[in-house]
């Protein structure tokens, strides 16, 4: 090309629209890059395999990277080389260097510029059995002082002395090792967080609410509920829920038989894609001697949950059927019995339940201590009223729980006293006496009154929230989803 024609192409370059002038710069760039590839093919030199992966940019990679190491970019000042190497050209000084903001979005430039380097530390200590919030704070290396000056400067922070096992502590130290966040971790779904804010701390809860999904299974008892339940892979927790839920119906010291069966719907939670743990039992059965109950958990417009029947009717009765959880029946009911001591025959009002020294003893119903000491061949002895016809009596007792004694009131299912050997006995041992309008009845086959059922205005709402959860017990193939009522939003979950 002549210099006249070099001239005449500059100028009309140089009349062309910016955005024109800025395309041919970079078809000029792709056309020298595609030039350099083939000379080096040519040449057999192997491209460097970071070029590739430049050239063919991630959606994930830094947009800086991207453009900052791209060989195109790179290449512009050769496709202008001849314009400003040329000394005859006194036009050529107007057509100016292409800027790599004009190529980068303007605003996308600004962000990246704006985005702060994170220099702070990380440091996480798990709490071991027998630490304080002091010795976890020396083994993280974080000066005491900040411990005393969270602790006296928020009050949510004195819940730091309450440390368990298994607690995680995560501190967020500045350059200088200055605390400037402290996060306290109780669980997967459960943390608070410690911000400093100046001379003070900003505080928060944060608590996370896992997937529920529902799993399913089932088992045969051939030698016992625990071992049945444990080849079912059901959770210990689980198996102690399933003999409370049929604890009303079932005796499960004395009815259990083999070859009985049950089938548990239940929750497992997972966060973020992993398992936690088991929830609540959401539906079960159980066939004793041949004849099945079922059960589904039920949580009404107020919140509260229990288990009913399918049909509705509360599995809750006024009363346990037994006071101690899987315990052996010494000695039955017998108004007719001889005496173990005295020798003499002497009428046995109650159900003994051979367990070992201390093994807790529950209340079968609400009520109120009328009497707990001793009592001549009882020994220590607990007695209860429930309303004005029932009474239920608990003796040979170790000892009693605490803030059980006369006047106060307590709730089913909670600890009253401990199996003990006390009075007229040979051997560790509850003497249980079920009384009606005081007169003695057998504990094991008297009538149990019946508790509420579900209320008319929740029946509507009832059937529609556990039809779907009868079907998956009974391994129906429903095509209805179930909602699982975990506190929270709720999850809807198939099996």
């Amino acid at each position: 090309m002549t210099h006249t024609q070099k001239k005449s192409a500059l100028q009309a370059f140089a009349l062309l629209p910016k955005p024109h002038r800025l395309g041919l710069i970079a078809l000029c760039g792709l056309l020298v890059v595609v030039g350099l590839t083939r000379t080096r093919s040519s040449e057999e030199q192997p491209i460097p395999t970071h070029n590739m992966s430049i050239l063919a940019t991630s959606a994930h990679a830094s947009p800086i990277n991207q453009y900052a190491q791209a060989p195109a970019l790179n290449l512009l000042s050769a496709v202008q080389a001849p314009i400003d190497n040329d000394a005859d050209n006194a036009d050529a000084a107007q057509v100016q260097p292409t800027n790599i903001e004009h190529i980068l979005n303007p605003s996308a430039v600004q962000q990246i510029a704006a985005q702060p380097i994170d220099k702070n530390t990380y440091h996480t200590e798990v709490v071991n059995n027998g630490d304080t919030l002091a010795a976890v704070f020396k083994r993280a290396g974080i000066n005491a002082k900040y411990m005393y000056h969270l602790l006296h400067n928020h009050k949510e922070a004195q819940s730091l002395a309450k440390i368990f096992p298994g607690h995680k502590l995560k501190f967020v130290t500045d350059p200088e090792g200055k605390l400037i966040a402290l996060h306290h971790i109780k669980d997967a779904l459960n943390k608070q967080v410690f911000t400093r804010k100046e001379a003070s701390y900003e505080h928060a809860n944060i608590v996370r609410e896992p997937e529920i999904r529902l799993a399913r299974t089932e088992g045969t008892i051939t030698h016992s509920l625990y071992a049945a339940a444990k080849e079912a892979h059901l959770e210990d927790r689980l198996t102690m829920s399933l003999a409370n839920i049929f604890g009303w119906d079932v005796d499960f010291a004395l009815d259990i038989r083999k070859n009985d069966s049950f089938a548990v719907v239940y929750e497992e939670e997972y966060l973020d894609g992993k398992r936690l743990g088991t929830g609540n039992i959401i539906a079960a059965e159980f066939t004793n001697k041949g004849d099945s109950y079922q059960a589904v958990r039920y949580i009404d417009s107020a919140g509260n949950a229990q288990y009913y029947t399918p049909q509705g009717r509360t599995m809750r009765k006024a009363f346990l059927r037994s006071p101690i959880e899987f315990a052996r029946i010494s000695s039955h009911f017998n108004l007719k019995r001889k005496h173990p001591i005295l020798n003499t025959v002497r009428a046995h009002k109650g159900t003994d339940y051979a367990a070992p020294r201390g093994t807790p003893i529950k209340t079968t119903g609400d009520g109120k201590v009328v009497f707990a000491g001793r009592k001549s061949g009882y020994g220590n002895v607990l007695i209860i009223q429930h309303g004005q016809t029932y009474e239920t009596r608990y003796a040979h007792l170790k000892a009693f729980a605490k803030s059980v004694r006369r006047g106060k009131t307590v709730k089913q299912g909670q600890v009253v006293a401990y199996v003990g050997t006390t009075g007229l006995s040979t051997a560790p041992h509850l003497h249980y006496e079920f009384r009606v309008n005081g007169a003695v009845r057998n504990p094991v086959t008297v009538k149990l009154p019946k508790a509420d059922p579900v209320a008319k205005a929740e029946r509507a709402r009832f059937f529609a929230q556990t039809k779907p959860l009868v079907a998956q017990l009974n391994n129906l193939p429903a095509a209805t989803q179930i909602a699982t009522q975990k506190a929270g939003p709720s999850t809807t979950t198939a099996m």
